[in-house]
């Protein structure tokens, strides 16, 4: 989906050239990004600083004014859930060994802030590595991506089966009920993970510990009810909002999904992740995350050095970019299509022709 030609809904669909591009170029691409991945310690640290101290200052300002019932400000928690998404972002690149050259600095880091965002770092860290060495594999769905069924696949199930996937489809459980869930319910087990030895439970269970010692204080400090009052959207927002950032970065019309020898992680990289091609304020509070088809590439590029990547290499700008209203389409795009080989929604779906 990417800016020229626009189709049905809103969506714009891929020069040809360009999502038929050959997968030597995807690898040439990745020799091409390796001049980027070196991360400055003294640029990584302030990142760190202008992320973390305005998210505890905004949160610090919230609970005053829930403690003194000074409603109003419960709107500070809005732009601190902002922040608290950009520190998701830094621990993303943390487990990417893209924040720091320093493995154990990149670990330590990812782990503090893994507390914040209520993310256990090890156990994130070995699921999303799954997700970047498999995304864009049919034969290899189901660890750190959005469940996703073929046309075939769907009509093959049974009439409770999709019932079942309709409702994980459904906006209000794949960004409602379903952030809520996975941030405060399944990161405090090693979900999917669970017999993978002794480091998945390690991790979540000393996310757990970290997390569970200074709620006390707060709760004894200040209450349940103005903790909560602050804490709780904060959460939310943030979940729905990291959810719906993942969700785009690889559920958009021309995607890219094959199987068996004809995937390629070159290729899936590039054109199975968007870019999400968000205004200035968006980019920066999203750690320009929405640069996904380039990370995905070179996932060790760090952050704040992908839209220099865009800016010395202006032809990846057009590859997979979609604008955040035409991202709003993509909530119906629930199927892959194989014969047209692209996602499709269940209208859609139910328009094609049968298996011969």
């Amino acid at each position: 989906m990417t800016g020229r030609m626009s189709q049905p809904g809103g969506l714009v669909k891929n020069d040809a050239a360009a999502h038929t591009a050959p997968v030597r170029d995807a690898r040439s691409w990745s020799a091409v990004l390796a001049n980027y991945r070196h991360p400055s310690t003294a640029r990584s640290i302030f990142e760190v600083v202008v992320t973390v101290l305005p998210f505890a200052s905004l949160w610090a300002l919230a609970s005053y004014c829930a403690v003194h019932g000074i409603w109003w400000g419960l709107l500070l928690t809005i732009p601190a859930a902002g922040f608290l998404i950009r520190m998701f972002i830094l621990q993303h690149d943390c487990g990417h060994g893209a924040l720091f050259t320093r493995r154990n600095a990149n670990d330590w880091t990812g782990r503090m802030i893994g507390v914040l965002t209520l993310t256990p770092y090890d156990y994130w860290r070995r699921t999303h590595a799954i997700h970047h060495a498999t995304a864009g594999n049919l034969d290899k769905r189901g660890i750190g991506d959005v469940d996703t069924l073929t046309v075939a696949e769907y009509r093959a199930l049974s009439r409770w089966g999709r019932l079942r996937y309709r409702l994980y489809r459904n906006p209000v459980v794949m960004f409602g009920l379903g952030p809520a869930w996975l941030f405060i319910c399944q990161y405090r087990l090693p979900v999917g993970l669970m017999r993978a030895g002794v480091q998945p439970w390690a991790s979540t269970l000393a996310t757990n510990l970290g997390i569970a010692l200074p709620v006390a204080g707060l709760i004894w400090l200040m209450g349940l009810g103005p903790f909560l009052m602050v804490q709780l959207p904060i959460t939310l927002m943030a979940a729905t909002g990291g959810v719906w950032l993942f969700y785009i970065q690889h559920q958009f019309e021309e995607t890219h999904w094959s199987e068996g020898d004809d995937w390629t992680f070159q290729h899936a990289a590039l054109h199975g992740s968007s870019h999400y091609d968000l205004p200035a304020v968006l980019q920066w509070i999203t750690g320009n995350i929405g640069i996904h088809h380039v990370h995905h590439l070179s996932s060790k590029v760090p952050f704040y050095r992908l839209p220099q990547v865009l800016r010395d290499h202006p032809q990846l700008r057009d590859i997979g970019r979609i604008t955040f209203r035409q991202s709003l389409g993509c909530i119906k795009l629930v199927l892959w299509d194989e014969q047209a080989r692209r996602l499709v929604s269940f209208r859609e779906a139910r328009a094609l022709p049968a298996p011969a």
